[in-house]
């Protein structure tokens, strides 16, 4: 049943990234920057896949994904269609790693403490998608104040 949930959730929250960023009518403001608002909806869009790729992907699924955070942030001007092939990447991943898991990984403590709380991989993912939302509303709010 929690697979079913997350699931549900990373595809509902990505699809309404993709949406977000396909909203923009200038697609260079998805990458602009101004007063104290220090993120993009592109640099957040990479983070976010970075993210995902590295913690459900790579740690729980054994993708392989190298993580290059500091790229998350430091990339700029990525097209937007590469933005959305790689949140539907992520989808897919999301999808096979999460549909490949027994309850009993699910349940056993994952090796990443939250808050220095020891943790399931289960309950780590749910905090994983809580992430995934408050960055989607910044998006959303730099899309409402940015895309001039």
């Amino acid at each position: 049943m929690l697979k079913d949930i997350l699931k549900r959730l990373f595809r509902r929250d990505l699809t309404n990234l993709k949406t977000e960023l396909a909203a923009y009518q200038n697609e260079q403001a998805i990458w602009h920057t101004a007063r104290k608002i220090s993120n993009s909806a592109g640099n957040l869009t990479l983070h976010l896949v970075g993210n995902l790729n590295h913690f459900i992907g790579a740690q729980m699924g054994s993708t392989g994904y190298v993580r290059q955070r500091e790229l998350e942030f430091a990339t700029k001007d990525v097209p937007r269609t590469e933005l959305l092939a790689m949140i539907d990447a992520t989808i897919e991943m999301l999808d096979k790693v999460i549909d490949g898991m027994t309850e009993e990984q699910l349940n056993a403590e994952f090796t990443t403490p939250v808050f220095q709380v020891a943790t399931s991989a289960g309950q780590f993912m749910v905090h994983l998608a809580v992430h995934l939302d408050y960055h989607l509303g910044q998006v959303n709010y730099h899309r409402r104040l940015l895309d001039v």
